[in-house]
Order: structure tokens, then C-alpha cells, then sequence
């Protein structure tokens, strides 16, 4: 195949012989460092947060409650995702497609638009100028320059999508790959077009109400209006994480185990999905809202949401299966023997499986049952709804983005991890605090604690409150999300060391493997090999799917069941 790199313009990865634009990996280090850095406040914030609603504690006043709630849901839903996607396009387009970077001068502009936005904003929440949580729902009025960060934020992320575009079509022009893009590559341009969707929502609700802060317009933005455009942006952003997420569990099965996907057609169709139905789940936030029609909620909460679920169920399927067949074709053989010997080990393979199964059993099934149209009110705006996407953004997205920094480390910015034995137990610090974390928030929200307000007995109110019982999982709660910070800080530590002091290595990266786990992951990545060949049957995998429907179903109809006892028929 051809290149369309000069050879001064870039080098040959020692560790998978991909080439590796010079110029994108500039963008690569950029945007990956100030993710990380976003990573770290978020985190910071995230200790005080679980503080807080431990009640027995109870950190934070109400005021600093709110600005650090601010603080922590802009920085990990927003800034530490966007500004890792940023640094898995200028990859994916560019070593998997043996393409150069498309432009230099955008990719700049992308990034310091973005890091400029994120200074602004983090600014002003800190400085008590936008204490107004990352909705920010009018008529709550933060000052100015909190919505030109966003604005500005969120321009340099759609130009960063821009450059991810032109790169494919110099790739394609200069036939720099043959046959279809990789599957890697084809999430992130799923993830590519949904961001295009979501950042222009953002900029259409945040530009009138820029100008009301600046005074140029008399009045606030409809309320209703406001929410509506502004769940494009807030809930579809998370729709970008997956797609991204999701890609990054195919790369990562195949470093790990030299896993392929058994049908290239089927999880292709899956990605075509998530564009044409996903973004529809913010309906879920406005399931309360007078302004929207009965009908549209029905709709978007079953037949929109059924075929954006399909698609998920379709890549919890098809990653473990191909992880399990390659296994297989190890000559691993019963039933969960390639699960049990599975690299667990190595930190990459255990944050994306981690990755999967939390977001799969914990995202998904409370995802369906909370977006269902009649379970919903007795859910909404309780802490339930935290508990949900914490397990789909930290325990999902959040974890998989680790687990590809122990590759993106030694292969990009060619730097050892250090304190290897810290770094391989650290996903799972992070994984069982969110665990702990969201099950404390789902059990608590299913007393009736809210979501927002940290004060559960909602001391001075003319109406007794009494909210008791849920201490226990308020306790879970605190305990969990500190758990979990502490592996987020880790991992922010290991990082950040390896980066700006690690050990140097422009060989081959140090496997996180034995040795015959490396050769044998190596030869099933090299070599031609069929996943549907006979005897390669994933049925451990299908096990688990019946478990989980399973799951789903005990889950999906004892909520029916808490649906009725509200008004009980006698």
C-alpha cells in the first residue's frame, strides 16, 4: 500500500509496525495530556462530591456543593472525554489508515480552542461566577465568559472533527489502505458524525444565552425550549463516548488477545445504529416535561430506543465472542476457560473488559428500564439517575480510555509505565468503587433520595421530610465514589510520571504478558485466521448473554412491580 508521508514526517511503531504520523502524534500527546489533567480536577471534585452526600459527614456547604458539582460534571462528561476523542481521531485516522495528518494548522486550532475553553470555564465555576451545575438550565445565570468557554470548547471540538474528515479524504484519495476503512476507524467516524450533531446543539442553546449574560437580549431563552435543545447536547454527549468507547474495546481485544470480529458487517450495521437512533435516548430527561407530546415520548422511549439498545446488545456480544474465539484458537478449551486465563493481569485488558461487562450489565439495564416511559416517573430526578450514568461514563467510558493509555503511553509517547505492580491492580480500584458507588445511588434513589440536592432531610422545610433509611446506601455511596476517585488520582499519577518522567523506550514496548501470551496474541494478530472456522463457537459468551437477559428481565419487572405499589389497586 502506499503512503502519502514524507519519511522525515514520520516513524514505524516497534511494538505493531503501524506507521505513525509525526504531526498527528504531536495532537495525540496534546490532547491525551490535557484529558488527563481534566481527569484530575474532575476526579478532585469527585472526592468532595461523595464526601458530601455521605451524610454523616457532609463536607461542603450548599453553595460549594453546587459550584463542585459544576466543577466535576463538566470536567468528566465534557472536557477529560472530549479531549481524549480528540487524540483516538487523530490515531484512528491516521496510522490505521497509513494517512497523514490532514492539517496541522486545524489540528493546532482544535486544540487550543479546546484547552483555551476549558481554562475559561474551569475559571469561572471556580471563581463562584457559574454555580449553576453543568445544565445550567435558564433562568440560573452564570457569568458571560462561562458560556464562551463552552462555545469556544466546543467550536475547536467540531474542528477537530473537521480535520478527522479531511484526513479520511486524503487517505481515500491517495488510496493509502485498500478495501473498507478499519472497524476502529469506522466507530470513530460514528462517533465523528454524533459529535457533529451534538456540538451544534450545544452551540444553538448556548449562543442566545450567551448574549442574555452579556445583556444584548432582555430575556432568558424559553425554559422549555432550553432543555430541550440543551439534552441534544448534554445526553447525546454520551452517545460520542460510546461510539468511542466501543471502538476502543475492539482495539484493545486485539492488543490484548488478537481478537477480530466475527461479522465486520454486523458491527458496522450496529455503529449505523447508534447514528440514526442513539442520540433519541436524551429523551429520557424530558419524560416530566409538559412541553413535549405524549406521542414523541412514546416513540422515543420504544421503538427509537429499542434499535439504539440493539445496537449495544450487538457489541456486547460480538467483543467478548471474538476475545473468546481467539482464546480458543489458543487451544483454551471449557466452557469460561478462556475467561478464567483470560491477560487479567495486564492492566489494557482488564480496563476494557471491565469496561464492558460494567457498562453492559450496569449501564445498560438500568439505561432501558430508567428510559422506559411509565417506569421513568417514579425515577426522575431521584439519585438513580446519577447511579445510571456513572456506570455507562465512568465505568464504561472512563475505564476503557484507561486502559488504552497503557498502550497509547509506550507506543505514542514511547515512555515505560512505572510501578507496574500499582498500575495492574489500578483498574480494578476504580471499577469496584463505581460499583459500590452506583448500586449505593440506585438503592438510595429508590427511597426517593434526589439527585441534586445534598440536604436529603431538607432541614428548615415547612414539610417533615424523612429520608432515613437510605444512610446505609448514602454511606455506599461515599465510601464508593472515594474508592473510585483514588483510582482515578492513581491512574492520573502513573500517567503523568511515565509522560513527563518515565523511562524512554523507542524499542518495543515492555509487554504487560508473558512472554508465550505476547508471541501467541502477536502470531493471531499477524497471521490469516477465520473466527467462524468450526470448533471456534463463542458458547461461553452465549451463557452470559442468557445471564444477562436474565438479569435484565428480574431487574426491568421488579420495576413494574415498585411502578404498581405506588397506587395499589385493591
Amino acid at each position: 500500500m502506499a503512503t502519502n508521508m514524507l519519511q522525515s514526517k514520520m516513524r514505524l511503531c516497534s511494538t505493531t509496525g503501524l506507521p505513525v504520523c509525526l504531526s498527528a502524534q504531536r495532537f495525540i500527546k496534546l490532547n491525551a495530556v490535557a484529558g488527563v489533567v481534566s481527569l484530575l480536577v474532575g476526579a478532585t471534585a469527585a472526592i468532595l462530591l461523595a464526601l458530601t452526600r455521605w451524610e454523616t459527614i457532609g463536607l461542603l456547604d450548599p453553595i460549594d456543593y453546587y459550584k463542585v458539582i459544576t466543577l466535576h460534571g463538566l470536567n468528566m462528561l465534557v472536557f477529560w472525554i472530549l479531549f481524549m476523542e480528540m487524540a483516538i481521531l487523530h490515531f484512528a485516522a491516521t496510522s490505521l489508515l497509513n494517512s497523514r495528518n490532514f492539517s496541522s494548522a486545524l489540528s493546532w486550532a482544535q486544540f487550543v480552542m479546546m484547552l483555551a475553553g476549558f481554562g475559561i470555564v474551569n475559571y469561572s465555576v471556580l471563581m463562584d461566577r457559574a454555580t449553576v451545575m453543568m445544565t445550567s438550565y435558564v433562568p440560573l445565570k452564570a457569568e458571560q465568559e462561562f458560556y464562551l468557554g463552552l462555545i469556544i470548547f466546543a467550536v475547536g471540538a467540531l474542528l477537530g472533527c473537521v480535520n478527522f474528515l479531511g484526513t479520511l479524504y486524503i487517505a481515500r484519495r491517495d488510496k493509502t489502505y485498500k478495501g473498507a476503512i478499519p472497524l476502529v476507524t469506522f466507530g470513530a467516524l460514528a462517533a465523528t458524525i454524533i459529535a457533529i450533531w451534538t456540538l451544534v446543539h450545544g452551540a444553538i442553546v448556548l449562543i442566545p444565552t450567551w448574549f442574555w449574560s452579556l445583556g444584548l437580549l432582555e430575556n432568558a431563552p424559553d425554559g422549555a425550549w432550553y432543555r430541550m435543545i440543551w439534552w441534544g447536547f448534554g445526553h447525546a454527549s454520551q452517545q460520542i463516548n460510546v461510539c468511542a468507547m466501543v471502538a476502543v474495546w475492539y482495539f484493545l481485544a486485539t492488543m490484548t488477545t488478537g481478537a477480530r470480529p466475527l461479522s465486520q458487517t454486523v458491527c458496522r450495521t450496529a455503529f449505523l445504529l447508534y447514528i440514526l437512533f442513539i442520540n433519541l435516548a436524551s429523551a429520557h430527561h424530558l419524560l416530566v416535561d409538559p412541553g413535549v407530546s405524549a406521542s414523541w415520548k412514546m416513540w422515543n422511549t420504544s421503538y427509537a430506543l429499542y434499535l439504539a439498545v440493539l445496537a449495544s446488545m450487538i457489541h456486547g456480544f460480538t467483543v467478548p465472542a471474538s476475545v473468546e474465539v481467539a482464546q480458543r484458537k489458543r487451544g483454551i478449551g471449557g466452557l469460561f476457560g478462556w475467561l478464567t486465563r483470560a491477560p487479567w493481569k495486564d492492566p489494557g485488558f482488564a480496563a476494557f473488559f471491565l469496561s464492558l461487562v460494567i457498562f453492559g450489565f450496569g449501564g445498560g439495564i438500568t439505561g432501558v428500564t430508567l428510559g422506559t416511559h411509565q417506569i421513568n416517573i417514579i425515577a426522575h430526578n431521584t439519585l438513580r439517575i446519577p447511579g445510571h450514568f456513572h456506570v455507562t461514563v465512568a465505568g464504561g467510558t472512563s475505564l476503557a480510555f484507561m486502559g488504552l493509555a497503557y498502550y497509547v503511553i509506550p507506543l505514542i509517547f514511547q515512555k515505560e509505565i512505572p510501578m507496574r505492580v500499582l498500575a495492574r491492580i489500578q483498574p480494578y480500584i476504580f471499577a469496584i468503587g463505581i460499583c459500590i458507588m452506583a448500586i449505593g445511588m440506585t438503592l438510595a434513589g429508590s427511597l426517593g433520595v434526589p439527585r441534586r440536592h445534598p440536604d436529603i432531610d431538607f432541614t428548615g422545610a415547612k414539610v417533615a421530610v424523612d429520608l432515613g433509611d437510605a444512610a446505609p446506601f448514602l454511606a455506599m455511596v461515599g465510601i464508593g465514589g472515594t474508592i473510585a476517585a483514588i483510582g482515578a488520582l492513581i491512574f492520573c499519577v502513573l500517567a503523568a510520571w511515565a509522560v513527563f518522567l518515565g523511562k524512554t523506550n523507542k524499542g518495543p514496548m515492555t509487554s504487560w504478558q508473558s512472554p508465550e501470551q505476547t508471541r501467541l496474541t502477536k502470531q493471531l494478530i499477524t497471521t490469516a485466521w477465520n473466527p467462524n472456522d468450526k470448533g471456534m463457537k463463542p458458547k461461553g459468551t452465549v451463557v452470559l448473554t442468557f445471564i444477562f437477559l436474565a438479569s435484565f428481565a428480574v431487574y426491568y419487572f421488579a420495576n413494574w412491580k415498585a411502578l404498581v405499589d405506588v397506587w395499589p389497586v385493591k
